[in-house]
């Protein structure tokens, strides 16, 4: 009699890009999932938010209207931010890629915030 075993396979991050993105599993342990142990494996890379949420707490706590803000409101507030930026940071690489350049500027963003209605809101922030 042949015995198998089961043995779980890691995917490599090449693995996701070329499959989109991987499906994860969905349970209640959600605590578990998002506490970070010490080690050499914790670093930059593996912070779930990328800003310090310290100064995104001390910017939230500026406002007159706002007397307590919790850990969580804090993390969204961060991670939200960092999607913005991510995608007007892309939008705007279009336009310096259209300009044969790799480096975003002033200009590449103003570019962006005109043309895209989503950054309507945006428009004169900019100006001096």
């Amino acid at each position: 009699m042949a015995t198998s075993v089961a043995v779980p396979v890691q995917s490599t991050e090449s693995d996701l890009d070329r499959a989109g993105s991987e499906e994860e599993p969905r349970n209640n342990d959600t605590e578990e999932e998002n506490t970070q142990q010490p080690g050499p494996t914790t670093g930059p890379q593996n912070r779930l938010a990328k800003l310090p949420l310290s100064r995104i707490k001390a910017l939230m706590k500026a406002d007159p209207d706002v007397s307590l803000a919790s850990q969580e409101s804090v993390f969204i507030i961060a991670k939200a931010t960092e999607l913005f930026v991510e995608m007007i940071a892309k939008d705007a690489l279009v336009y310096a890629q259209q300009g044969k350049r790799k480096t975003l500027q002033r200009k590449d963003l103003d570019n962006a915030i005109e043309a895209i209605d989503e950054f309507a809101f945006l428009e004169g922030t900019l100006d001096n």
